[in-house]
C-alpha cells in the first residue's frame, strides 16, 4: 500500500487522514535557519539541576561542576556590537587575547547526557538568546552553505557563546571548514563548546574521541578543555535494544487515530529525502505529533543511510514518536556500516530511533 493510498483510505480507525511526510517539498529562509540556533524543544526546560549524574561514575557530578563554572564566567561582557573578549572581558580590536582554555568539550559514548549538558550550559550562560547559539555539527554546516563563510562569520562573531553538538570526526572536509570557522569566532571572542561520541568498544581505550577532536581542529586544541563523561546509554538501561516492530495494520490505524500523525512508507520517504536538502529536514517535521512508517527494511545504500541519520536527529530533537512495522530499527544499517567510517552516526541513530519507538508505544490501541 503506497503512503498516497493509505492517506486516502479511512481504514478501521476513525479519524482524519494522516499526513505524509512525502508530500512536504519545506523551503527554509536562511534567517530562519540563524533563529533556530537554539536547544531543540527535547531540552527547552533542561537545567544543570535537572541532570541526575550516576553515583557510580564521578565524572559526571564533576562535569556539571565545570561547566556551571564555566558559564558564571561568560557574564559581564558589555552589550553592544564590536569583538568581545573571552569570558566577558571586552577587548578592542587590537587587544590580546586572553590565553588558556576557551572552550570546553564534552567526550563521552552515546546516552551519558551529553546534550542535556550542552544545553543546560547554553541555557546557563548570562546572555540573551540572540547572543548564543546553539547546533549540531551538520546545522552548522548547513548554515554555511546556505549564508556563506564570510557571511557566517560576521553573524556568528557577535554571539558570546557557541555550542556544538555531535562534532563529526567522519568527514574531513567538513571538520576543516568548521576549524576554521571556529578559529576566526575564537579570535572574535566567542567562547566555544562542543560534544562528540565515543564508540561503545572504544570506551576503554583512554580519550579515544577527546584525541580526535582535539586532533581534527589543529590548531584550536588549546583552545579545548576536555571532560570526559562515563557512563552507559540512559536510553537502554535495563531496556531492550529494540522494540518489536507493529504490524502494518496497528501502524496504518494508529496514524488515522492520532492527530497530527504522518504515515508513509518506508522505501518511499528514503527516496523522498534524496530531494529534500537535510537543511530542510526540521521543517519537514514541523507540526507533527506522531511518524508512522510501513515497511521498514535495511537501507540500501550510505549516502541513504546518512540522510536517515538526519532526520533521526531532527525527529529526536522535536520528541515526535515513531511507530514502524517491518524491520526493527538496529537492523537498519548493514555491518559494513556499522563498522565503517560513519559508524557512530549509525549507532547514534539507533539509540534515538528505539527511544522514539518505546515513546509512540502508547499510542497503539490496545
Amino acid at each position: 500500500m503506497s503512503s498516497s493510498t493509505a492517506a486516502s483510505r479511512p481504514g478501521s480507525a476513525a479519524g482524519a487522514a494522516p499526513l505524509s511526510l512525502c508530500a512536504r517539498e519545506p523551503r527554509v529562509p536562511a534567517d530562519r535557519l540563524v533563529a533556530e540556533m537554539v536547544p531543540p524543544p527535547r531540552f527547552d526546560s533542561v537545567r544543570f539541576a535537572t541532570y541526575l549524574p550516576d553515583a557510580n561514575q564521578p565524572s559526571q557530578t564533576e562535569a556539571v561542576r565545570v561547566l556551571d563554572a564555566f558559564a558564571a564566567g561568560l557574564g559581564g561582557a558589555p552589550s553592544g556590537g564590536g569583538r568581545r573578549g573571552f569570558l566577558g572581558f571586552g577587548r578592542s580590536r587590537a587587544a590580546r587575547v586572553p590565553a588558556g582554555p576557551r572552550g570546553v568539550y564534552l567526550d563521552g559514548g552515546y546516552g551519558v547526557g551529553k546534550t542535556h549538558l550542552l544545553a543546560s550550559l547554553w541555557h546557563a550562560a548570562p546572555a540573551e538568546p540572540a547572543l548564543k547559539a546553539f547546533g549540531t555539527f551538520v546545522e552548522l554546516t548547513n548554515l554555511v552553505g546556505a549564508l556563506g563563510f564570510q557571511e557566517t562569520v560576521r553573524t556568528l562573531s557577535g554571539h558570546r557563546l557557541l555550542c556544538i553538538d555531535e562534532f563529526e570526526l567522519d568527514d574531513p572536509g567538513d571538520t576543516v571548514l568548521v576549524s576554521t570557522l571556529l578559529g576566526r569566532l575564537v579570535d572574535a571572542g566567542v567562547a566555544l563548546a562542543a560534544t562528540s561520541n565515543t564508540l561503545p568498544g572504544k570506551l576503554g581505550e583512554g580519550r579515544f574521541a577527546a584525541v580526535d577532536f582535539l586532533r581534527e581542529i589543529q590548531g584550536l586544541s588549546a583552545h579545548f578543555r576536555t571532560l570526559r563523561i562515563d557512563g552507559e546509554d540512559y536510553r537502554h538501561r535495563g531496556l531492550p535494544e529494540a522494540p518489536a516492530p507493529f504490524t502494518d495494520e496497528q501502524v496504518t490505524q494508529t496514524a488515522y487515530a492520532t492527530e497530527g500523525a504522518s504515515l508513509d512508507e518506508f522505501p518511499g520517504l528514503l527516496d523522498h529525502l534524496a530531494k529534500v536538502h537535510p537543511s530542510r529536514y526540521g521543517a519537514l517535521t514541523d507540526g507533527l505529533r506522531a511518524v508512522c512508517l510501513t515497511g521498514v527494511r535495511a537501507v540500501p545504500d550510505q549516502a541513504t543511510a546518512l540522510r536517515l541519520v538526519v532526520l533521526a536527529d531532527r525527529l529526536y530533537d522535536r520528541e515526535v514518536p515513531v511507530l514502524a512495522s517491518g524491520l526493527p530499527f538496529d537492523a537498519l544499517f548493514s555491518e559494513e556500516m556499522l563498522n565503517g567510517g560513519y559508524r557512530k552516526k549509525y549507532f547514534r541513530a539507533i539509540s534515538r530511533l528505539t527511544a522514539l519507538t518505546r515513546d509512540a508505544k502508547p499510542l497503539v490501541a490496545a
